[in-house]
């Protein structure tokens, strides 16, 4: 492990080192060159595009997919009743709806990633319950693991159940484990005839879980080399000893069928274990990476819908002599939501295609997508309940009862708020894109920094370090720009420009945090935020220049020039923002007012007089 943990509390080293163990070296990535002084525009330039064969499959798909919401799916019914009917199951499964990626040969559509990102952008934009069964089920349930790691026997086994309408689901969470698995409770233990592994514990906020068929279920399994490990099995739940406890029932997501899952002694034959023994985290984090992809697409959904209602309440609804849509306050809403809309629908089709080559290391881009689409979406939607008022805090049925148009606000507004939690909370989001950011430097100085190695093995690491900082420093001080792409509108070559100068500024800022913090580098973890947000603006830009220069012969290039000075002014703000707080912040006096918090010391504030 390249991180010294011997200086670390038991339950922080524990923490850390599963979480390192599950984690795959990080290729060279574009985004995360961003963060470390190293941009690749030919990563993204030009941008990529589907071939006609996928377009036309992707686009039968979602033929299909709308057919079903128009003629069996009402997302208002569903959200007031906190259910799904019958015949939408039945209809979804008709079309593939659950296994959109699955090979045909396994009964599957077989689509691709990108594929796949568009039909959630249908779901995103028509209802949050569907788009949370299919995005759970495929994106993290079952399917997607076996895809990435499954045997052969496997795949051959469960993955057609998908195909016929079988819905799946994924078991991490429990009362005291969230985002750290080293407090796992959930336990498998060796069978006396060494076929099978029983299975006890509870797990919490399944979701799915009321429903599946098969889950993945992640499990203690007993400690090898004094090393905790953690395994993922496939249990179907019709096991005996599987149980459904409770439904969980949430603010949003009305007709989520989440549920707190028990399993007493349930007998799980060895060979539905995923990947191997002790090889659980990363089946969990590698499924991760490419399912939480989906989030930011169902949220592109979302916001398009956002964006049509607010266009057109902006343009005909009237006060003080002239559409609203004109008063600047709400002009600057709706212009926000447009270029969110485009920079977001950017990321996200770029991403997937990156997927879809198999040639990219994605987990820094889809981390930036996950965490800067959900927010922005959320934004968004708080903004379009703003923009429509009072209208948009009623409900559709109280809409409809005094006649008027039922444009729901009030039931996404509730459904999207989920997504800065659900896989990876937006604060989960910025300490991963912070890890992968300083992996570079991990590897270049962690040597000299460890504790654990012989002092020569640590001079040299030093010595290693030294010539690399000698070599990589002083470049991130040269006025010189990437390879910009040939071809590419003067425009965005000044905009590109901006983004390999503004890099080597954000590499300097986060060396110069780490001379500053050493090992507790960690525990600045707002500091580590702001520099984090710096490179999910600067990969926002990037994917929307790489996107518009794609579309400039089929669009108005007047229009999409607007659109993407819009993007880029909007994140070079913020850019400079996060800079300023590196230095100019109240991050001190308000921890340690925290802590007096936390203490009890502001009690009196809580109280009524």
């Amino acid at each position: 492990m390249e991180i010294d943990t011997s200086k670390m509390s038991k339950g922080k080293a524990d923490a850390m080192e599963i979480a390192e163990a599950g984690r795959d070296k990080l290729n060279k990535t574009f985004a995360g060159g961003l963060y470390n002084g190293d941009v690749n525009f030919k990563d993204i330039f030009p941008f990529p595009e589907q071939n006609d064969h996928q377009k036309k499959e992707g686009q039968n798909f979602r033929v299909d997919l709308r057919g079903v919401f128009a003629d069996h799916i009402n997302p208002d019914w569903i959200d007031e009743h906190g259910e799904i009917p019958e015949p939408v199951f039945e209809n979804l499964a008709k079309i593939g709806a659950f296994a959109i990626k699955v090979p045909k040969k396994y009964g599957g559509r077989g689509l691709s990633q990108t594929n796949y990102s568009k039909a959630a952008m249908i779901c995103g934009s028509k209802c949050g319950n569907i788009s949370a069964l299919l995005s759970a089920h495929q994106s993290i349930g079952v399917p997607q693991p076996l895809l990435m790691y499954g045997t052969e026997e496997q795949k051959q086994k469960y993955l057609p159940m998908f195909a016929n309408g079988s819905i799946s689901a994924f078991a991490l969470t429990e009362n005291l484990v969230g985002s750290d698995p080293s407090q796992m409770q959930t336990e498998a233990s060796p069978s006396d005839d060494g076929g099978s592994f029983i299975l006890n514990g509870e797990k919490l906020w399944c979701t799915n879980g009321t429903k599946a068929d098969v889950i993945v279920v992640m499990a203690k399994t007993p400690d090898k080399n004094g090393k905790k490990q953690i395994t993922a099995f496939i249990v179907e739940t019709n096991t005996p000893g599987v149980e459904v406890v409770t439904r969980c029932r949430f603010m949003g997501l009305r007709a989520l069928y989440n549920g707190i899952i028990r399993f007493n002694q349930v007998r799980v034959p060895k060979e539905n274990i995923i990947l191997g023994e002790g090889r659980g985290m990363k089946v969990a984090l590698g499924t991760l990476n490419i399912g939480r992809l989906t989030l930011p697409a169902i949220c592109v959904g979302a916001i398009k819908e956002a964006l049509r209602i607010c266009r057109e309440w902006g343009a005909s609804r009237s006060q003080w002599g002239q559409p609203i849509g004109k008063h600047a306050a709400i002009a600057d809403k709706i212009a926000t939501i447009a270029a969110d809309t485009f920079a977001m629908e950017s990321m996200v089709l770029l991403t997937g295609q990156m997927a879809d080559s198999k040639n990219h290391d994605i987990r820094v881009e889809s981390a930036v997508a996950k965490m800067w689409g959900t927010e922005a979406a959320w934004k968004a939607i708080d903004d379009t309940m703003q923009v429509r008022g009072g209208r948009g805090y009623e409900t559709v049925q109280s809409l409809k009862n005094r006649d008027e148009d039922p444009i729901p606000v009030e039931r996404p507004f509730r459904d999207l708020r989920v997504n800065l939690i659900f896989e990876g909370s937006s604060e989960i989001m910025r300490l991963i894109l912070a890890r992968e950011a300083l992996d570079p430097h991990i590897k270049a100085a962690g040597a000299a920094l460890d504790s654990r190695l012989p002092i020569k093995k640590r001079i040299m690491g030093a010595m290693k370090a030294l010539w690399f900082y000698t070599k990589w420093y002083p470049k991130q001080w040269l006025p010189i720009s990437h390879g910009l792409p040939k071809g590419i509108h003067p425009s965005f070559k000044k905009k590109l420009k901006y983004v390999s100068k503004t890099s080597r500024k954000l590499a300097r800022k986060l060396f110069h945090a780490m001379v500053i913090h050493g090992p507790s580098l960690d525990k600045q973890q707002l500091l580590l935020a702001r520099l984090s947000e710096i490179g999910a603006e600067l990969f926002v830009i990037s994917a929307s220049i790489s996107r518009a220069q794609s579309l400039l012969e089929e669009q108005d290039k007047k229009d999409l020039l607007n659109l993407v000075d819009c993007i880029f002014n909007n994140s070079k703000i913020k850019i400079n923002q996060k800079f300023r707080g590196l230095k100019s912040n109240n991050d001190k006096n308000n921890y340690s007012l925290a802590k007096k918090v936390l203490k009890g010391d502001y009690e009196s504030l809580e109280k009524i007089v």
